[in-house]
Parts: C-alpha cells; sequence; structure tokens
C-alpha cells in the first residue's frame, strides 16, 4: 500500500510541475495573447499553453540598395502604408511539446499573419519515428460578419436602443442582408434596422481567433517531444547603411560607420531570437519570370560577442551577429554592423568625364556633329580601400552610403553627398560620387575632323580646358570615350594618357591655383 502511494505522489508532483511550467509559460505571454489562447480553449475544447521558444529568423530582402521609402519605417500621422514589404523571411521555432501516442492533432496559433502556408514543415528533433500525416494552415478569422452567417437559422440576443434604456430582443436569425431579420418564440418575425450590440452563445466552430497551423500526427509514444516549425513568410525585409565622417583638416580621413536596419510587419513578435545575415545576390524563382535579387539572410549565433562576425558562405557571406535580440511586430529597428572604423586614409579625386551631346546608337558612327561638343560639370568622389589596415577587410554589403564634414566653427556635422555602394569584397577600393566641384571647371570641343572614306580613316581633334579657382592646385582626372569605331590609336597628345579599356582614356592632369590647363589629342579611327 505504502508502494502504491509513494508511486501515486510521485505521478502528481510530476504533472503538478508540468501544469506549473506552462503556468509560467502563459504568464509571459502578453495579456492579448493570454486571451486569445483563451478563447481558443474555449472554441476546440483544449487548454493550449504556448511553450517556451527558440526561434531564429532568416531575412531576405528584395530591395534595391538605396531605393527605401521612408514610408517603411516612419509613419505619417493619418496615413498607413499599404504596400507589401519588398522582402521575406524563413523562420524557425524550437519548441516542446506534448504529444500523444499514435494519431494526435497538434495546433499552434502564434504564428505569423502572413505565412506561406505552402512553406511550412514539422519535425520532431527527438522522436524521429512521429510522422506528419496531413498539415493546415486555417485562416478562417472571427469577425462579426462571419458570425452573424454561421449564425443563420440560430438564436441570438439584440440589444436594442430604446431612448436611455436597453432592451435585449432574443429570437431565431432568419437573415442579415438588410439589417436583421428574427424569428420571435410566438412565430412572428421582426425586422431589426437598428441595433447595438449582438450576443451569441458561443464561438461557432471553424472560427478562429488567430491564423492556426495544424498538424495531424502519428507518434510511437506519448510525451513531451522538443519540436522544429519553419515555414516562409511575408512582411519583413532589411538593408544596410554606412555612415561617413570626412575630415581634410591635415590629409584626406574619415570615420566609417555600418548598420543594419529591419522591418518587422510580419504579424508576429520575434523574442530572444537569435539571426543571421548573408549577403549576396542569390538567384531565386519568382511566379512571372526568374530574375535575380540581393538577397540578406540574418539570424543570430549562439552567446558571444555582442557585434557582427563574417565569414564566407558558400558563394556568399554570412554575418553573425554574438547575442540574440528582439524583433517587435510592426517595428524598425537598427543594428550596428561592425564597431566604427576610425582614421580610415582615403582620397579626393576630381574626374571630368563630359557626356555626349548625341546619343551613341551602338554602331560606327561617322558624322560629323556626333561627340563634337561634351556637356557635363566635374565630379567629386571619395575613394577608400576596404582592408584590414584601415580597421576594415570585412566584405561590405550592399547599401547606402552617406557623408558627412565636421565644420570648425561651431562642431557641427554638414551633410556633403551621398551614394550607394555595391556588394564590395575585402581589399577592394570603393568609390563614393558626392557631387559637382565648384571651383573647378571644364571644357571640351572638336577643334578638327577628317573623312577619308575611299580609305576608311577617321580623324578627330579635341581641346579640353581645365581652369581652376582654389587655392591650392587639384588633380583632375580626364576620362574620353571613343565610340566612333572598334579600331583607334591616339595621335598628337599633349599629355601623357593610358588606355583604360577597349574604348576609353584617362588623362591624370594637374591644375595650378587660378590658372587654365589645355588639353588636345587627336583619335585616329580605321576600319
Amino acid at each position: 500500500m505504502r508502494k502504491v502511494s509513494t508511486f501515486a505522489g510521485k505521478v502528481q508532483a510530476k504533472i503538478a510541475k508540468r501544469c506549473r511550467r506552462r503556468q509560467r509559460n502563459i504568464v509571459r505571454l502578453p495579456s492579448q495573447l493570454r486571451s486569445c489562447i483563451a478563447l481558443s480553449a474555449l472554441a476546440c475544447g483544449t487548454a493550449v499553453a504556448a511553450p517556451v521558444s527558440d526561434d531564429s529568423v532568416t531575412i531576405y530582402s528584395k530591395l534595391q540598395p538605396g531605393a527605401v521609402s521612408p514610408d517603411l519605417y516612419r509613419p505619417t500621422p493619418g496615413r498607413h502604408y499599404s504596400g507589401q514589404v519588398p522582402g521575406y523571411a524563413i523562420v524557425r521555432h524550437d519548441r516542446p511539446y506534448d504529444i500523444e501516442k499514435g494519431q494526435h492533432t497538434l495546433r499552434v496559433t502564434d504564428v505569423a499573419a502572413l505565412i506561406d502556408p505552402t512553406t511550412v514543415t514539422f519535425s520532431s528533433l527527438d522522436r524521429p519515428g512521429t510522422r506528419v500525416l496531413e498539415q493546415s494552415f486555417q485562416f478562417d478569422l472571427v469577425s462579426q460578419a462571419k458570425l452573424i452567417q454561421r449564425y443563420l437559422g440560430q438564436r441570438i440576443a439584440v440589444e436594442l436602443p430604446r431612448g436611455d434604456q436597453v432592451d435585449l430582443v432574443e429570437g431565431v436569425l432568419l437573415g442579415a442582408t438588410d439589417g436583421l431579420t428574427l424569428q420571435m418564440d410566438d412565430g412572428s418575425v421582426q425586422a431589426i434596422r437598428s441595433y447595438n450590440n449582438l450576443r451569441f452563445d458561443q464561438l461557432p466552430g471553424g472560427l478562429i481567433t488567430r491564423p492556426t497551423l495544424e498538424w495531424l500526427l502519428d507518434s510511437p509514444s506519448t510525451g513531451e517531444q522538443e519540436t522544429r516549425i519553419a515555414y516562409e513568410t511575408q512582411g519583413m525585409t532589411w538593408w544596410a547603411d554606412y555612415n561617413i565622417t570626412y575630415d581634410e583638416s591635415t590629409a584626406c580621413t574619415m570615420d566609417l560607420s555600418a548598420w543594419v536596419s529591419i522591418i518587422n510587419q510580419s504579424g508576429a513578435t520575434y523574442e530572444n531570437a537569435r539571426l543571421k545575415l548573408i549577403a549576396g545576390d542569390v538567384h531565386r524563382a519568382e511566379q512571372r519570370q526568374p530574375r535575380r535579387d540581393v538577397v540578406y539572410k540574418m539570424a543570430m549565433a549562439e552567446e558571444a560577442d555582442a557585434g557582427f562576425v563574417e565569414k564566407a558562405f558558400f558563394e556568399y557571406h554570412l554575418y553573425t551577429l554574438g547575442r540574440r535580440t528582439d524583433l517587435p511586430d510592426n517595428s524598425t529597428m537598427q543594428l550596428q554592423l561592425m564597431p566604427t572604423a576610425r582614421g580610415i586614409g582615403c582620397a579626393k579625386e576630381l574626374v571630368f568625364a563630359p557626356t555626349l551631346d548625341t546619343p551613341w546608337w551602338g554602331y560606327q558612327q561617322l558624322d560629323q556633329e556626333y561627340g563634337r561638343y561634351g556637356n557635363g560639370d566635374i565630379n567629386v568622389y571619395l575613394r577608400f580601400r576596404n582592408e584590414e589596415a584601415q580597421q576594415l577587410g570585412i566584405p561590405l554589403p550592399a547599401g547606402r552610403i552617406r557623408v558627412m564634414q565636421l565644420d570648425p566653427a561651431d562642431d557641427s556635422l554638414e551633410f556633403i553627398g551621398e551614394d550607394v555602394i555595391d556588394h564590395t569584397p575585402r581589399n577592394e577600393d570603393v568609390l563614393i560620387e558626392m557631387g559637382n566641384a565648384f571651383d573647378v571647371v571644364g571644357e571640351r570641343k572638336q577643334t578638327d575632323f577628317r573623312l577619308d572614306l575611299r580609305t576608311r580613316n577617321l580623324w578627330e581633334t579635341f581641346e579640353i580646358r581645365l581652369r581652376n579657382h582654389k587655392d591650392e592646385a587639384v588633380d583632375v582626372a580626364v576620362l574620353e570615350n571613343l565610340y566612333r569605331s572598334a579600331n583607334w590609336k591616339i595621335e598628337g597628345a599633349s599629355q601623357k594618357h593610358r588606355k583604360e579599356n577597349s574604348n576609353r582614356i584617362r588623362f591624370d592632369v594637374r591644375v595650378p591655383s587660378e590658372e587654365e590647363v589645355v588639353l588636345t589629342y587627336t583619335a585616329h579611327y580605321f576600319w
């Protein structure tokens, strides 16, 4: 008798411990979610407890770098962003569930509202014999209109306003097309145009308060199983932003910081989640036509440093953040991609590359007017090398890069330009287009043109004038495109040049302060 009592006591202790654990899990949930769990329990007759979840999120972005609309992350009063967030995510939940032996139905409600049900997978991590016989995604959410439709032919209660009083009328709901039509207990029919509230006995079967995943499982044993649920959801995206503080007081130096911005509008909150980030151009089949998307994959690692650690992953790059973080629903947050790199050496470059006043049609051009004049300002660029000696040396994901400069007069930062950079591997240069030079001017014109159709030769001479109104000398890179024919050579150039590619040459010209430099050359085409 004592042995039986001891055994029963152990069983009761285990049951009590399990109930306390489930109760703690429910208490941790937001009040709104606890209400939904209670209401779902009334609907299905089974208490549903949300277990502690180990979540990881993988975010893919379809955003073009630098093309992020502020409407995505800066809500305007009175206006809600109604477009689709240009991205998606792969979500994974690792959770324990009590599963009975044989066929058992498991329902999970705390999933993203924008889930793609065709991507859902379920697996038991410690019971490989557990099989999925059926799975479904139920999204018939409760609403007043659906409640009314489900209660046609059933008894409801209606609150009717009578001056300062409210009368309660009960009857069988016959119709709800134009107001309500009730059949009363005495057989009469009453049409109701104006009413306050409706009362229903219970939540009809099939209606749920949140999107629900449901599985019919076949388990070889009864007990708690560690499970893994994974699916794809819309409504999430991310992008990279870079901020530079430029300093030219002694030399061209800069401080560079990098941030990752995340938008979560998936309809679910991921608490204490693990996130990873993969940067690269990954192909994904689209419904209408295949195309290449810029893909970012985010996740977090086991507990480590607070910053990202980068490593090669397939043909892409994996960035691992050394701490967990929360991704609340309907939120935008930023994470530091890497520590601020200070004192990066850079170079300011002036480039004169005038555009043709006549478009190039892709074939041989013999018209004298083609390219006779070139229009364009002298562009300003900043260049730095992504290398370890510069406190960098990690692949940089594509993103927008903003440049600020300190005004020593009041120690304020002033915006001086921004650009978009592509994915940049380590030990490669980063080139930032800043704008146009104010005090350096360039002009280009054709000074001679000769065409000999009999011998198939063409000569074209250009004059380029560069004027510098700054207090110091400047170096200007002059880029000339040679599009008339595939075969060409440069003759009579007044300064040294080098061939950059099959149809472009470059002159590096130094222009003293308050002086003008004239550059001439002849392009000889033959075919």
